[in-house]
């Protein structure tokens, strides 16, 4: 697969990006938390050429990616729980699904045959200058092919999507390494749809306790059983490692016998291991191991969306 331009940040390079999603073309950028690969989401063929590129499924919604409250409010219906988070939260990591308006604008495929519209601002100042230039709301997942590891440097996206994109703008890796938090709002309970950047903890102190989701219904991004998984398969919780697997280590106690070890974090740093955690898979995904073994990560902060990428990697593959 060839692969496409990467250009480092400038104004020069933001205006031409701005350019190509004016004309429908394709554009990965950074976020903070993870690259995303955007298009107008206002365009039916744009948003439909992110699902072609990603081989995404049609029914897997994408998230929106705005520059300010005013311009989220305009696409969605916000209640007092939106306002709060959004008051606390933007810019940041975190993604609210709510009613989206009848007079939004945006492509109908971006909800994935959902009534509700999953939005965001990026904290990452070359993600606004973006969308500021390009003066679209853009329609963003992350920018790899459906279902394998998230890419955190401009090169993770050149390595899965080749000339599918049109252009990457390289921001340097990204700071948090996971993907947004995802709060559902179109009912009267407040969902986690999924862990990310801001923690359960964080967002309970501001609305109170958040009801987990029904385990059938795809209601946001990021919720398939099987995700960001790379090729080897993955043995999670593991104490002693096989001397044919690659270790995904955590923390100073790191147990003998595995060919070959990558540490998250040797000081048990969750914030940092969740950093590493996805360009320490791609790293261990090689054809010298039958697997990779992960050791134990503990759940609380964002070790909780560490585990559930985790789990959704390990998980049976669909065929």
């Amino acid at each position: 697969m060839s692969n496409p331009r990467i250009a480092a940040a400038s104004k020069n390079a933001i205006a031409e990006a701005a350019a190509l999603l004016r004309a429908g073309r394709l554009v990965a950028f950074p976020t903070e938390t993870v690259y995303g690969l955007g298009g107008d989401a206002t365009s039916e063929p744009a948003v439909r050429a992110i699902y072609a590129a990603k081989g995404r499924p049609s029914d897997n919604p994408l998230i929106v990616h705005v520059p300010t409250v005013a311009a989220a409010r305009r696409l969605v219906h916000f209640d007092a729980r939106a306002a709060a988070l959004a008051e606390r939260f933007w810019p940041g990591p975190l993604t609210m699904v709510l009613p989206r308006r009848a007079d939004c604008g945006i492509a109908a495929a971006t909800s994935g045959g959902l009534e509700t519209l999953a939005v965001r601002i990026p904290r990452h100042p070359l993600a606004l200058d973006l969308l500021e230039a390009a003066a679209l709301p853009l329609a963003a997942p992350s920018a790899n092919p459906s279902g394998r590891v998230s890419p955190t440097t401009a090169r993770h996206v050149a390595e899965g999507l080749g000339e599918r994109v049109a252009l990457i703008l390289d921001g340097g890796p990204c700071a948090i390494g996971l993907e947004s938090t995802v709060v559902g709002l179109a009912g009267a309970t407040t969902l986690l749809l999924r862990p990310g950047g801001v923690t359960r903890e964080a967002l309970e102190a501001v609305l109170g306790p958040l009801a987990l989701p029904p385990a059938d219904k795809l209601l946001a991004p990021g919720m398939m059983a099987s995700h960001y998984a790379p090729a080897l398969p993955l043995r999670l919780g593991v104490s002693a490692p096989r001397s044919t697997e690659a270790l995904l280590a955590f923390g100073p106690d790191v147990p003998a016998g595995a060919a070959h070890v990558l540490n998250l974090s040797e000081c048990g740093d969750l914030e940092e291991a969740a950093s590493r955690l996805f360009a320490y898979l791609r790293a261990l995904d090689r054809a010298d191991w039958q697997g990779i073994a992960v050791m134990p990560i503990p759940e609380s902060g964002i070790g909780a969306a560490i585990n559930d990428r985790l789990r959704r990697a390990a998980a049976p593959r669909p065929t």
